[in-house]
């Protein structure tokens, strides 16, 4: 009795292995929580240690863009490091929103290290209610 062996099939196989052993434990970064409404999303993301104003959001359609930098820490002369688990340097993450967005009316506010964005929703983009008539 022979098998018959599907070249791509196996090397399908074989990549979806390899990225679950690669990307095992690893997340995105920064985390992001998205909800939404019949009227706007509201996205929070934890990114502490960085100044509110070098954070660089930008919004195109339904898709938002995080940028920042977390810079590293310099120790004076006659410090060593015991222990550094904080990471820093640049990162970008961009999400897909579950809408179209009225990009000139979205609110951010960042307090304690948690960005939070109110992203209204498109009117052109809502629900419409249609109605029916009858022809009687």
């Amino acid at each position: 009795m022979f098998t018959i062996l599907n070249p791509l099939r196996e090397v399908q196989a074989f990549d979806q292995d390899l990225g679950r052993i690669l990307n095992r434990g690893r997340q995105a970064y920064p985390s992001v929580n998205i909800y939404a409404t019949e009227e706007d999303a509201v996205v929070t993301s934890e990114i502490p240690g960085i100044d509110a104003r070098e954070i660089d959001l930008s919004v195109a359609g339904d898709t938002l863009t995080l940028k920042a930098e977390r810079k590293p820490v310099n120790l004076k002369e006659g410090e060593a490091w015991h222990r550094n688990e904080r990471g820093y340097g640049s990162f970008i993450r961009t999400v897909k929103l579950p809408y179209n967005v009225e990009s000139g009316r979205i609110e951010a506010v960042y307090e304690k290290g948690i960005l939070k964005l109110t992203i209204p929703r498109a009117e052109s983009d809502k629900p419409r209610k249609i109605s029916v008539r009858t022809t009687e």
